[in-house]
């Protein structure tokens, strides 16, 4: 291996001395490996907790969504810095909803490509192909430039970048690997299963296995998250699988980081019924714009994005607890977001300047307005909007601060940061995204007898 740090947004990463692997546990809040734990499902972990290892109250990015919180651990900063602010935006130079998934909506290059660049041996393993072309753009194909130009250049080397979901589509040229099904000798998983986890979670333990790697990231899937709570038996049987692969990395000397993108609350009443606030329906009754057909002229600029909407809608039918509303020109904003405030079931809302501040989002990519349900209530346009056909099990969502809360787990024992001074949330010492930083930097400052966090 090579030696010396390498930089990029700012922040200095040490070069790691054993392989680094941070797992992203896509939707789990902390009770999920709690009662994991407390059930004897999680041995390696209980033993780590134990011995070497550390466990600190994290807070994810905001919104508290599957895209933003990767690509912030993928680049170590909030949206603010790398632009990604939603699953899903109105992209206002297009004047057209369009989904958040491609590489040239990021604004800053990520840890890995830098690592990359820095001589390197970077892996990266998704569950869902989405995150794909977002991670692994400057790592398998050209990239944010990592001297802050603004411009898009390719990596003078090549790492690994595939998802789980297309794992029988990868190839050495596009994905820096090929024969990935042979590899990892399981059969391509479906995308709506707890065995699409699995799979990215046994993929990157082969390539660990067999072709080494310095820095490895896997990001898994919340589809067992939406259906199931904490302690359930589908929840316990994930949490063992991930407990199991992150105890045999750990055997092949890795660092090893479990942490998450987000949360999951309940999104129901007591029967079970699905507890929704529809938003755009609200902001029509608000303006005094009838919510029919004929209406629609006269409510030209007005639109609602729930930045949750992704292709993988089944499991929550795009019902998150965050929104962004657009308002019509001339509409009283001020009053609009009194009236929003006074709906049971709102927990926060703010104007587009406020937003940006409280919670470090890109200001042309969020709405006029920006809506937070309670923990227990979730966000929708309006209901014909939504196809809620496919769930079939009560509802479970996210994207607010009722699932800011996160793990922060690290096999090794590290001295506790300083808390953060967010004006929300419950107590925290970290982010998510300071996962790459605290396995290498905060590691190796803590090897040599130098460790301060942040």
């Amino acid at each position: 291996m090579t030696t010396g740090n390498f930089t990029v947004n700012g922040r200095t990463y040490a070069r790691p001395a054993n392989p680094v692997v941070v797992i992203c546990i896509d939707g789990s809040e902390p009770d999920y490996h709690i009662e994991a734990m407390a059930a004897g499902r999680m041995p390696w972990l209980s033993k780590v907790l134990e011995d070497e290892g550390t466990s600190w109250p994290a807070h994810c990015a905001m919104p508290a969504l599957t895209n933003p919180n990767n690509v912030s651990i993928a680049t170590g900063r909030p949206p603010a810095v790398h632009g990604i602010s939603g699953n899903y935006i109105f992209d206002t130079g297009l004047g057209e909803e369009v989904l958040m998934n491609d590489k040239r909506f990021l604004r800053a290059p990520t840890v890995l490509a830098a690592a990359n660049e820095a001589g390197l041996d970077v892996v990266v393993v998704t569950a869902k192909d989405k995150l794909r072309r977002l991670l692994g753009a400057g790592l398998v194909e050209e990239g944010p430039s990592l001297d802050g130009s603004g411009e898009f250049v390719p990596p003078s080397r090549r790492g690994i970048c595939f998802s789980a979901e297309k794992a029988d589509l990868a190839t050495v040229e596009e994905n820096g690997i090929g024969d990935v099904l042979a590899l990892v000798g399981k059969p391509l998983p479906t995308v709506y299963s707890a065995d699409l986890s699995e799979f990215a979670l046994a993929a990157g333990l082969r390539i660990l296995e067999t072709r080494g790697a310095d820095l490895m990231y896997l990001s898994l899937t919340d589809y067992i998250q939406h259906k199931n709570a904490p302690g359930t038996e589908a929840a316990n049987d994930l949490y063992e699988k991930i407990d199991h692969y992150a105890g045999r990395l750990a055997g092949l000397g890795a660092t090893v980081v479990l942490t998450a993108d987000h949360g999951m609350s309940a999104k129901t009443d007591a029967q079970g019924r699905a507890r929704v606030v529809f938003v755009e329906e609200e902001v029509r009754r608000i303006l005094g714009v009838p919510a029919d057909a004929e209406a629609e002229a006269e409510a030209e600029g007005l639109r609602v994005i729930l930045p949750i909407t992704d292709p993988y809608t089944v499991h929550h039918g795009a019902l998150g607890s965050f929104a962004s509303v657009y308002l019509p020109e001339g509409a009283d904003r001020a009053a609009t977001i009194d009236a929003l405030r006074a709906i049971g079931g709102i927990q926060e809302v703010h104007g587009r300047e406020e937003a940006v501040e409280r919670f470090a989002q890109p200001a042309d990519r969020i709405g006029d307005i920006v809506v937070l349900a309670e923990a227990g209530t979730a966000l929708g346009r309006y209901p014909a909007w939504h196809d809620l056909s496919g769930l079939d099990a009560p509802l479970r969502s996210h994207g607010a601060l009722g699932e800011l809360q996160i793990p922060f787990l690290i096999n090794r024992r590290l001295p506790e940061p300083e808390p953060l001074d967010e004006p929300y949330g419950d107590f925290a010492v970290i982010h998510n995204y300071d996962a790459f930083w605290v396995a290498t930097t905060l590691v190796a400052q803590q090897e040599s007898g130098t460790a301060h966090a942040h």
